[in-house]
C-alpha cells in the first residue's frame, strides 16, 4: 500500500512540476529533444562511420531500464521496509546496489528519525554519513535482513551508500520521523 503512495506522490510532483513549468517548457524540452535525437553528430550521415572509423550505435535503453526481476525485488524490499516501518515516513526510495544511494533528506534539526535499510541480492554495501557525526558507517548486507540506525537532524546530512565490489540487487531505504 505505502509503494502506491510512493507512485501517487512521485505522479503528483510530476505533474506539479509540468504545471509550473507550463505549456511553453514542455514545447521547449520537446524541441531540443526532437533536436538531439536528430542530430546528425557534426556533419556526417547518422549511423554513418565516424571519424575513427568505429561505426555508432545506439545506447542501450536496458542500461538504465529496471528489468522484470530487478521490479520483483524492488517490491520485496519496500514491502519488507513497510512491515517494520515506525513512524511518519518523511523520505523512502530504491536503487541498483551498483548505482547506490546518495541522498540529502530534509530533516527538522534536532528531531529524531529513524533510517532503514534493506538490500535484496547479493555481497553488500556500505552505509556512510555526511558529516560523519550523523551516524556510524556500517555494513548492509545484501541477505534481505533490515539495518536500522537512529540518527538526528541537522541542517545537512547526506547519506552515500555503495555496493561493495561485485555486488549485485537492489536496495532499499525509507527514514521515518519519530
Amino acid at each position: 500500500m505505502n509503494s502506491l503512495r510512493m507512485r501517487m506522490r512521485i505522479r503528483m510532483r510530476v505533474r506539479l512540476r509540468l504545471r509550473v513549468w507550463g505549456r511553453w517548457g514542455a514545447l521547449v524540452t520537446s524541441v531540443f529533444l526532437v533536436a538531439s535525437c536528430s542530430s546528425d553528430g557534426g556533419g556526417e550521415k547518422a549511423g554513418g562511420p565516424s571519424p575513427s572509423g568505429a561505426s555508432r550505435t545506439a545506447p542501450s535503453v536496458s542500461a538504465t531500464a529496471p528489468t522484470v526481476s530487478e521490479e520483483k525485488l524492488v517490491n520485496q524490499a519496500q514491502t519488507t521496509l513497510d512491515a517494520v516501518h515506525t513512524g511518519r515516513m518523511v523520505e523512502a526510495g530504491a536503487e541498483r546496489v551498483t548505482d547506490g544511494i546518495h541522498t540529502e533528506p530534509t530533516l527538522s534539526e534536532g528531531k529524531s528519525y529513524q533510517l532503514s535499510l534493506v538490500c535484496f541480492g547479493s555481497g553488500s554495501a556500505r552505509l556512510a554519513f555526511t558529516p560523519a557525526s550523523g551516524g556510524t558507517r556500517t555494513t548492509v548486507p545484501c541477505d534481505q535482513s533490515v539495518v536500522r540506525q537512529r540518527i538526528t537532524g541537522r541542517q545537512a546530512l547526506h547519506i552515500d551508500v555503495d555496493g561493495a565490489k561485485g555486488s549485485t540487487g537492489v536496495i532499499a531505504w525509507r527514514v521515518d520521523a519519530l
